[in-house]
């Protein structure tokens, strides 16, 4: 008989983590109290919750979800002309400082691959750093929008990299997996064509209108199909769903403009649905899996957390000089190249698949995932204390008193 306790106890997780650090005031992002209260009522605590079957199919939504929003945040309109060379020369310069680190870690037998390291080392969590620029006020700023974008490259680029060259499906080397890439990409643009097409009928238009806030929710239902048909599909062309995800959501703000206005509340309503129901599954069930005892049981894994967490700092940090034209004092660079370290997501996803296919150790897999954690609790932190530091506003000739 399938039970739904542990489902309970993530549920109640979830409701706790942000109530937690809106009562107390800590500066910590929500997600991360998720996957370490995820560890404290896991097996390795108090064993009250389980990565049981009901759990995981939640999780895997939720990180479908997690993606789907990602991609939904990409700002097509400001990822071109220099944001787009400055932003992309940053993660060429990026992936090439992963793999001299991932060649340099295993000259010390430290991991098995340098090639899946320099992957997840040149990711950024943007489904983790975006929540907390939009916190901050910080996203409809000039400096926000290169590390959103840079965010964005570093986001997509992993998991292209990552369906090529480690997806466990498919077959025929690269070659074939890139023909299977083009082809999947070929059929996203042509499901992005059919629905600007039906997007032009007035008929299907005047209908999901009507039908978008009634309790079809008919705008939200197809979002959910586009996102379970990509992953599907992308598992079917032997790539990583996970791309699917990201590619839905990738698709839908590239064909759903929504210039009139009639739907102003459709992705407030997808973030609902993601944030509020699925994505807190797979944060806390990231901490229930992980085995964090053999971190404290072995000294030399406790020693690799700050070797990847410095690894991380350094790949995706240093880039952020070349975003020095953009901005405006020298803080904000430093505070750039923090947010681009943060990365959660792709350690935890990645290394999952390292370690399933004998590429990663499990104890360096959560070395791994223990250096994610503090990089989403630490750099966020510190990016945000540079960003606010302004100087004092000079008053404008009008606000000075008059004397007469």
């Amino acid at each position: 008989m399938i039970s739904f306790t542990s489902v309970a106890v993530v549920a109640v997780v979830a409701v706790i983590a942000p109530l937690a650090v809106a009562f107390t005031g800590i500066r910590l992002p929500a997600i991360v109290l998720e996957i370490l209260l995820g560890i404290v009522v896991g097996p390795q605590l108090l064993g009250w919750a389980s990565n049981d079957e009901p759990v995981q199919v939640l999780a895997l939504i939720g990180l479908a979800f997690l993606l789907l929003l990602a991609g939904l945040e990409i700002d097509f309109d400001r990822l071109r002309g220099r944001l787009l060379r400055l932003t992309g020369l940053g993660y060429v310069m990026s992936f090439g400082l992963a793999l001299v680190v991932g060649y340099g870690l295993r000259a010390d037998n430290l991991v098995k691959s340098p090639l899946l390291v320099a992957i997840i080392l040149s990711a950024t969590g943007l489904g983790i750093i975006l929540p907390i620029l939009k916190d901050a006020g910080e996203t409809s700023k000039p400096f926000g929008q290169v590390v959103v974008a840079g965010a964005s490259i570093a986001e997509v680029g992993p998991i292209i990299l990552l369906s090529l060259f480690f997806s466990g499906q498919g077959g025929g080397g690269i070659g074939g997996k890139l023909v299977l890439l083009i082809a999947f990409a070929v059929f996203v643009v042509a499901v992005g064509l059919v629905i600007l097409g039906l997007e032009r009928s007035m008929r299907v238009s005047a209908t999901l209108l009507r039908l978008q806030d009634t309790t079809a929710e008919i705008r939200v239902r197809g979002a959910f199909l586009l996102l379970a048909v990509f992953v599907v599909l992308a598992s079917r062309f032997g790539l990583e769903a996970i791309l699917g995800a990201f590619l839905a959501g990738a698709t839908l703000k590239l064909v759903d403009r929504d210039e009139t206005m009639t739907h102003a509340f459709f992705h407030a309503k997808l973030e609902a649905v993601g944030f509020g129901v699925f994505v807190p599954f797979f944060f806390v069930s990231t901490g229930i899996k992980l085995d964090v005892a053999s971190l404290f049981h072995s000294g030399s894994a406790m020693a690799r957390v700050p070797i990847f967490l410095a690894a991380l700092l350094a790949v995706r940090g240093l880039p952020a000089l070349l975003y020095r034209p953009l901005a405006e004092r020298g803080s904000q660079l430093v505070a750039g190249g923090l947010l681009q370290a943060t990365s959660l997501s792709i350690p935890v996803v990645a290394g999952q698949i390292g370690v399933d296919l004998g590429l990663i150790r499990p104890i360096n897999y959560v070395a791994l995932v223990a250096a994610g954690l503090l990089s989403v609790i630490v750099f966020p932190v510190l990016a945000l204390t540079l960003l606010r530091e302004r100087t004092a506003p000079v008053p404008a000739p009008e606000a000075l008193p008059r004397h007469a």
